[in-house]
């Protein structure tokens, strides 16, 4: 039993045994069993192999697939028992990590152990450098959301977003031949569906959320309609635009493992992560930072204190706009040709990044990572012909998100007055 105190009034709330933090540990003690058991017998007797390096040779770190497949479930079930045993609230995050670590790493020994020889090996170096790129686009979303939904705007058109954002980076860093205008477009295309989610929800109050998913179905049609008729038929003058190179930093790219995968990055992942810094430090530490926690929590209130509360709303979804808008550029400046509906509901990922992330940016890098893992461990695994279904693996991505938006995050408490159109006295 325990005592809630608000003004005027005692409550008595009966807890009971089962809190979320006891169900978590139930749960990942059972992970952690059904791991040493069945990833055990599943593990064969060859060395499951970590290199620290790109490649089959170098420094690795082995252990025999069944041992390891075993040892690593029973630190998962020590972790999801010390959790059910009722560990103090402040050890939770750090236990329930090194569980659902532990029931990973029970996973990959079999699946490492059981590939073909030869294959028998996972280059650690890939597999951060590839978490990072494909989680590129999931931070740039989330910041993206956080700008928005911080400021009490539901921001359900990151997708539309990051969609118009490759599209245009593509198109006008192709005429231009002109990585920057390229840029300079994308964060622009971004910043112009932002915009109609502002005019739309701010000025007009349309529904949120109804608004979001027709500015993404805009994007869609938009950028399809003007692929069909622009780049699909002249490739070489509108979808062949530059792309931005690695630029490595001297000393910090030779560090092992994150040298190689953080330090020999491209334009976007240094802006990423500069942006996820400088994002959290406005918006913990400044005035601005203030302003828009106090108009996304109760805006009435801002506004008795002066807070221009419209205009803040307008100039931070606009922001965010044009945040995700550089993060679709990634896919065009960086990598790919734009090709149709190319975002391929990544928009949506980074919105539950957002979600798990609880609406902090430190927070939701950490969860787009999580994904990025999520993806590229589903790339490794086809390439080491793993007997996991192939429909499975592509899923996969996909049902890491449902699991942690569902299960790992437990109760969160969005901005009290994030969805709320704010009308003026």
């Amino acid at each position: 039993m325990s005592t809630i105190a608000v003004p005027d009034v005692a409550v008595t709330v009966d807890v009971g045994f089962w809190t979320r933090n006891r169900k978590a540990g139930a749960v990942l003690l059972a992970l952690g069993v059904l791991a040493a058991v069945l990833f055990g017998a599943l593990a064969t007797g060859q060395q499951a192999r970590f290199t620290l390096s790109e490649t089959e040779g170098g420094a690795a770190l082995e252990i025999t697939g069944t041992f390891g497949a075993i040892l690593f479930g029973l630190v998962a079930a020590a972790a999801g028992g010390a959790l059910l045993a009722g560990v103090p609230k402040r050890w939770f995050t750090l236990v329930l990590g090194v569980g659902l670590v532990a029931f990973v790493l029970s996973f990959l020994c079999w699946q490492v152990s059981a590939a073909p020889e030869g294959r028998n090996f996972m280059p650690l170096v890939n597999i951060v450098r590839g978490t990072f790129i494909l989680a590129l686009p999931l931070i740039f979303g989330a910041l993206s959301g956080v700008l928005c939904e911080r400021t009490g705007v539901v921001n359900v058109a990151i997708e539309g977003q990051l969609l118009m954002g490759a599209f245009s980076g593509a198109l006008f860093g192709s005429i231009y031949q002109n990585v920057w205008v390229g840029l300079l477009a994308a964060a622009v295309g971004g910043a112009l569906i932002s915009l109609l989610l502002a005019v739309f929800a701010i000025r007009y109050l349309v529904d949120q959320v109804i608004m979001g998913t027709v500015l993404n179905l805009f994007a869609v049609g938009v950028t399809g309609f003007l692929y069909e008729r622009l780049m699909q038929i002249n490739a070489e003058k509108y979808n062949t635009a530059p792309r931005f190179g690695n630029w490595e930093i001297p000393l910090l790219k030779d560090i092992p493992l994150i040298g190689p995968a953080l330090f020999r990055g491209n334009i976007f992942l240094y802006l990423g992560l500069l942006l996820v810094l400088v994002i959290h430090l406005a918006l913990f530490r400044t005035r601005w930072g203030l302003r828009t926690r106090s108009v996304g929590e109760h805006p009435t209130a801002a506004d008795t204190l002066g807070v221009r509360v419209l205009r803040l709303r307008y100039r931070n979804v606009i922001m965010a706009g044009l945040v995700a808008g550089v993060g679709g550029a990634s896919y065009t400046l960086a990598f790919y040709s734009f090709t149709k509906n190319m975002i391929g509901g990544k928009g949506f990922i980074a919105l539950a990044a957002l979600i798990f992330g609880r609406w902090s940016p430190t927070g939701a890098l950490l969860a787009a990572l999580f994904f990025g893992f999520a993806d590229q461990l589903a790339t490794y695994l086809g390439a080491i012909g793993s007997s996991i279904p192939s429909q499975f693996l592509a899923m996969l991505p996909y049902l890491a998100t449902i699991l942690a938006v569902a299960g790992l995050v437990g109760r969160v408490r969005a901005p009290a007055a994030d969805g709320k159109p704010y009308i003026k006295g």
